[in-house]
């Protein structure tokens, strides 16, 4: 990798890590898709994952005081299951379907009934969304805005939200650095280098962001996130059915 390129990969670190400490989500959808521009998907998965690690990691030690316990518990759970599960089938989508799933997820999430809409304080929720949740992290990379929507369906506010789910998304970005390092691709690796430069510039956009999200209400949060999760979701919808539609050829 060029000094120009390993620059502006840096530099999309920091970014979206930022955006990630203020709101816990964008930035690692984001940041795939640079990384799978560039590199072979074990390798960027690979990478993503390390990077994402660090990030929520670093996130989850800012905020430890406010991450809900029982929540990343279930949520953890869930995930095991679910990376049990894959590492038997190692099914592998197509791009379009990949990124249908992770633009149609939220908008189910929204409309199921009262009685089944996210509730982060559920234990069987945090189960099932967990399942959900690594399932998206193994086919595509990453949870995408399913998991935002989990997160914002209770009543947590912002900082327990940014931190519970950050504790939630160590689980599963370590589960995806196994997953793609030892079952799809075990010749895939990391550069050290990277890995290092790519863990501290996610620490310092993480940290960056810390008094942005202090400065922020939680009628602010809730709103800016909702928006996010929305024109993400629909971009990803978008594109997958362009896809599908009209594959490269």
């Amino acid at each position: 990798m060029s000094l120009a390129l390993t620059a502006v990969l840096l530099a999309t670190m920091v970014g979206t890590a930022f955006l990630s400490g203020i709101f816990g989500m964008a930035g690692g959808l984001i940041l795939v898709g640079v990384l799978l521009a560039i590199m072979p998907l074990p390798a960027a998965m690979m990478l993503h994952g390390v990077t994402q690690l660090a990030s929520n990691g670093w996130r989850a030690l800012l905020w430890w005081r406010h991450i809900r316990w029982k929540p990343v518990a279930a949520y953890v759970t869930g995930c095991a299951l679910a990376l049990l599960a894959w590492s038997m089938v190692r099914y592998v989508p197509a791009t379009p379907v990949a990124l249908l799933m992770l633009g149609v997820t939220p908008f189910m999430a929204r409309l199921a009934p009262k009685n089944l809409r996210a509730n982060p304080d559920s234990p069987q929720q945090g189960v099932f969304y967990g399942v959900l949740c690594m399932t998206l992290i193994i086919l595509t990379g990453v949870a995408g805005p399913l998991i935002d929507t989990f997160f914002l369906g209770g009543t947590l506010d912002r900082r327990e939200i940014v931190a519970t789910k950050s504790a939630c998304q160590v689980v599963g970005h370590s589960a995806k650095i196994i997953y793609f390092g030892s079952v799809i691709d075990q010749a895939a690796s990391v550069d050290p280098v990277i890995a290092v430069l790519a863990i501290a510039a996610s620490m310092i956009g993480t940290s960056l962001a810390a008094r942005v999200l202090e400065a922020m209400s939680d009628v602010q949060f809730r709103l800016w996130a909702n928006r996010i999760i929305t024109t993400i979701a629909a971009y990803y919808i978008i594109d997958g059915a362009y896809l599908l539609i009209w594959p490269a050829a």
